[in-house]
Order: structure tokens, then sequence, then C-alpha cells
């Protein structure tokens, strides 16, 4: 798909050392108030949204923001106060609400900013790199409409079993952030995303069935086409209609690629620091243990050209690296910034605000390749509920899909329970696929695990 037209005069880098100035400047204004240390984060976002159904516009909206956010460190009290405002007289009231908050706050041994020496570099050329990751779409409304009503109006038009639709919708966005502390560091990131997707409901009455499809990009010339999207959408949709039977029982498990991501999401939620430092993990004390099958890894990437999470510095500053979470099946590190990591005892992993693009690396073919290697099991493609104890690692979620008898897809399930304990489920992962889905920083294929309850409604 390609982008409608150049971008007009691109003021991005302007903007981001007015952010940096205002950030210096509430610095500045910390100091004077007796901080021993502080941060400053300040955004500013621009976006447009549209959306329709049944070929008629239900909403366009566009949104400008920007905010700050002070953090203050008096010895090791903290306080932290935010506003909207960007007014002198308001930065000036936020600072002096958070230097009081602190002041009254217990202290705290693990408070205070990442460690100086842990702080990225700025590059020679005196920018901080976005990898690619800002890239304009100049999309005026009318523009943004005609995607959407294509998109929809090929979906519903490519299947008659299509008989309504949840609509379609455009997203467009553009993100400027700086953050400063009183380390001296000062970053400033920019990045976009757009988005164009489709939802469409399949057959009659009881028997009706929703589904849906999306493209998420940095950069609009990446996107699907509004027609292939929407025809993907109604494919999705139709292949649902006609649910049969499933016998209660034990059986191998195959997870689409966007599902395979959640057991991912999982397993970065038991070792973040803060679940850690709780205690509220079925990890806790697993870095350096077997979790996974010896030919299982997981590398995070932060430098990912056109990667949804790339970024040369964490939320607090720390540099980020390219490093393994998951390599020969072993844990090898935690998920920390550098409160949790001062709790644990032990250093920040470059994670504050999340982890940086994972790869989950594959041992096989595709979707298909995948469903070839069950005799007798089942297909997911959407989950349902949030029945996941993250203390004990039991795991039981509605699901729905498609049974495989023979290698092949037999007919789609509906209103069924998956069930089992992460831990086993993680060992018990057979293979991992190609078909990596895009659309998120988790960058994982489908996903077979050889074993797990499924119960019919």
């Amino acid at each position: 798909m390609n982008e409608i037209s150049l971008a007009a005069a691109d003021d991005s880098q302007a903007r981001l050392e007015q952010l940096a100035g205002i950030a210096q400047r509430l610095l500045d204004r910390c100091r004077a108030q007796g901080a021993t240390q502080a941060e400053v984060s300040c955004s500013e976002d621009r976006g447009l949204n549209v959306g329709v159904r049944l070929g008629s516009v239900e909403t366009v909206e566009s949104t400008r923001d920007r905010g700050i956010g002070v953090t203050v460190y008096i010895g090791q009290k903290k306080g932290s106060a935010s506003s909207g405002d960007l007014r002198e007289s308001s930065l000036h009231a936020t600072v002096e609400q958070a230097c009081s908050i602190a002041r009254y706050t217990e202290e705290d041994p693990a408070a205070g900013l990442a460690d100086a020496d842990r702080m990225a570099r700025l590059p020679g050329d005196g920018r901080w790199p976005d990898f690619d990751g800002w890239h304009p779409w100049p999309l005026d409304p009318a523009q943004a409409i005609d995607l959407a009503l294509a998109c929809e109006q090929a979906g519903r038009d490519s299947d008659a079993r299509i008989t309504n639709s949840d609509g379609a919708s455009v997203g467009n966005s553009e993100s400027l952030s700086v953050y400063a502390n009183s380390h001296g560091f000062v970053g400033g990131e920019r990045g976009t995303r757009h988005s164009l997707g489709c939802a469409l409901i399949a057959g009659k009455g009881e028997g009706m069935q929703r589904d849906g499809w999306y493209s998420l990009v940095v950069a609009a010339g990446d996107m699907e086409a509004p027609a292939a999207i929407g025809r993907q959408a109604a494919q999705r949709a139709t292949a649902r209609l006609d649910p049969g039977p499933v016998a209660t029982g034990t059986y191998p498990v195959v997870f689409a690629p966007d599902m395979a991501r959640t057991l991912v999401g999982h397993l970065l939620g038991a070792v973040s620091g803060g679940a850690l430092y709780r205690r509220a993990s079925f990890l806790l004390d697993a870095a350096g243990t077997q979790l996974f099958p010896e030919w299982f890894s997981i590398i995070e990437r932060p430098f990912l050209p056109r990667g949804l999470r790339s970024a040369a510095f964490d939320a607090e500053g720390v540099a980020t690296t390219e490093s393994a979470l998951v390599d020969g099946g072993v844990l090898r590190r935690y998920v920390l910034g550098s409160y949790s990591a001062r709790k644990l005892g032990l250093h920040s992993t470059g994670n504050a605000g999340g982890v940086h693009n994972l790869e989950v690396a594959a041992n096989a073919g595709d979707l298909p390749a995948l469903v070839a290697g069950v005799e007798r099991g089942l297909l997911v493609t959407q989950l349902m509920g949030q029945g996941v104890n993250t203390v004990t690692g039991d795991y039981s979620r509605g699901a729905s899909g498609f049974w495989i008898e023979g290698g092949r897809i037999a007919h789609p399930v509906d209103g069924i329970t998956i069930a089992g304990n992460l831990r086993a489920m993680f060992q018990g992962i057979e293979a991992v696929g190609s078909d990596v889905d895009p659309r998120s920083h988790i960058l994982c294929g489908s996903m077979r695990v050889g074993r797990m309850t499924v119960a019919s409604g």
C-alpha cells in the first residue's frame, strides 16, 4: 500500500528540542526546591482515528496531547506529579507538588534514579537513533474514511454469508517523548503507528460468528491493502460457521501466531521484577533453570529497524542491549528496571517500561506444517477470559478455533476450554513456526504444545 502523499516539512526534531528544553528547566527547578535527584518525562502525541460501519461514518476523532511528569527524590523519599498544562506557572506548581509529596513520604531504600554509569550515551552525531521508526502519514479525515469504507465493503462483498459488520477503522499517530534526569541524561524518541482493521459477522440468528483482521505498521507503505484486510476478515468469520463438537480429553494444541505470543506474555509477567519481589510469580528463583526444550530461545532485539519497540534506552535512560531472555531452553535473566532490581539485590536489565522486540526462534515451518504434525487435536485462533494464576502457573481459558483430524482442519469449534500449567506447557512446546505475526513487539510464529486438557462447553 502506498503512502497517500509526502509529508509536509518535518518539524519533529525541533519539537523534541522544545520538549528537552522544558525538561531541563524543570530539572533546574527541582534542584532549587531541594531535590537530591530528579527525573522528568515530556511527551507530545498527535493522532487521527476514523470508524465506519455498514457504509456510514460513525466516528472521526483528531487528538493532540502534551504532558509532563516530574519525579523527585529527597534522599530516598519519592514524590511524583504530572500536568497537561505547559504554561510556566503550571510547570512550577507541578515541581512544587512533587517536592511536597516527597517530604511527607516514607524512605524507601530502593528508591532513586537508575545508576549513573548505566545511562545510554548520545551518538556522535548528536541525535538519538529512531531505528527507522519515524514515518508520518499525512492522512486527512476524508482519505481515512475512504480507506475504512473500502476495507469494509471489500469484506462484505467477498462472501454472501457475511450478513453484518462491526465496522472498519483507521488509526494514525505520531508520538514524541523526552526523558531527562539529574545525572545529566537527556534522551529523545519519536515514533509513528498506523493501523487499518475490519470486523465482520457471518451467518444468521444463533449461528452467527464474528471475526476480523487488521494491519499495524510503523510506515504506511508497509500496510496491507484495504481490500485484502476486508477479505481476510470475511474469510476468518465465515470459516467459523457451523462449529462441531469436541470430546473432552487431552490433546496436542496448536496456537496461531497471535495466540502463541500470549504464552510469551505470561512468561514476561512471571519474570518481571514487580511480580518477583512481591513473590507473586510461579517462576521465583527460576533464572538459570531449564524452562523450555533445549532448542527453544527468545532474544531481545532493541535495535530492529521499524521495530514496534526499538529503543536505545529504557524509561529510566539505561542503555538497552541485545541479549537472550531464554537460550538453550534456560531462562537466562529476569526483566528488571532499577527499582525492582534493587529490591531483588540485582541490576537493571534495561527494561524499565517493558521489553524491546522479542524474537522467538522458529524450529518448524508455517501454521499448516504445524497442523500437519497433529493426528488429533486443536488449533486455537481465539482466547477468552483471564484464567491464568500468576502465582501457581495454572492456566484455564475459553477458546475457539478448529478441530484437527489426520493433520488437517476438520471443522470449527467454539465455546471450549483449554487448561494446563504454564511450566508444563513451556516444557511441552514441540514446535515454533516460521509464520511470524509482525503486528507486535513479540515476534512469534505459531506454536504447538504437545499436551493440554481440552473440554467442551
